[in-house]
């Protein structure tokens, strides 16, 4: 397959995928439990896929790797600020959830007050939700449009690695826009807005990044430092934010571990699947 129908099947793939974590409130609940399971398994999986695909593959088309560290302390310390400045990721759904469980007339009077009185306030915190993701999802989408330059006629797994980080992670960052802009009393129709919004802008990302750096070619700073800038916010995202949720709680703590290093052990194992760098 050409870099084109893979960026074709990997963004439907994503679309689809962001719109299932939108939905999942409306069929199931999210428990706890199940929620940092996921996170062990993601953060391995991000952590793998940036060490072990994105700097490599930064590092040969490069060929400097002060240049491809530059570009990943660069991409580290850009998503770091982004995390400290809307703190977006949003990953207690089940307590998230039970904000808004009213069972009670009195309850409905109550929050419908709080909700007037503090309307404004938690109006911006969806928006701040809404506008960190979307940056963050762009960042994903220039890893995938990059990773995909040059891919050759009949490797069809060029990309995989990156393509499962960002698949895998999706359906949370689409299920805390959900969970957050319900708990703040959003209608559907806001809420649906959102998730298409949210959901059609990685893989248009990736496609205008793909797309448009092929028609600069030659351009021999670009894909690397994308691919570079991508691997840092990939490495912040596992260390800054994923792994901390999960790595204070004594409950399940080895089947927790064991989650983390099978994110890893797939990361390293899409490396014999994938074309060689």
């Amino acid at each position: 397959m050409t870099g084109a129908s893979l960026l074709l099947l990997y963004g439907a793939a994503l679309f689809l995928a962001s719109l299932l974590g939108s939905g999942l409130p409306r069929l199931l609940r999210m428990t706890h439990n199940r929620t940092q399971m996921v996170l062990s398994l993601i953060s391995g999986l991000m952590l793998g896929v940036a060490l072990l695909h994105l700097i490599p593959h930064a590092f040969v088309a490069a060929g400097a790797i002060d240049t491809v560290m530059i570009w990943t302390l660069s991409g580290l310390i850009f998503m770091l600020l982004l995390l400290r400045w809307f703190h977006f990721h949003q990953h207690d759904f089940a307590s998230a959830a039970a904000d808004c469980d009213l069972t009670s007339p009195d309850e409905h009077h109550h929050a419908h007050a709080h909700d007037h009185a503090h309307l404004p306030e938690q109006a911006m915190g969806a928006i701040g939700l809404f506008a960190g993701l979307c940056v963050h999802t762009v960042v994903d989408g220039i890893a995938l449009g990059a990773v995909l330059i040059g891919a050759v006629p009949g490797a069809t797994l060029a990309g995989v690695g990156v393509f499962l980080a960002i698949l895998l992670h999706k359906p949370l960052d689409a299920l805390s826009i959900e969970t957050v802009m319900g708990a703040r009393g959003w209608s559907s129709f806001s809420r649906w807005s959102a998730a298409i919004v949210f959901a059609l802008l990685c893989p248009l990302t990736a496609a205008l990044f793909y797309f448009g750096a092929t028609s600069l070619a030659p351009h021999e700073g670009l894909l690397p430092a994308a691919l570079a800038f991508a691997a840092g916010a990939f490495i912040c995202i596992a260390l800054g934010d994923l792994l901390p949720e999960v790595q204070f709680h004594s409950h399940d703590r080895l089947r927790l571990t064991l989650l983390f290093l099978l994110g890893v052990g797939i990361a390293f194992a899409l490396g014999f699947l994938e074309p060689a760098h």
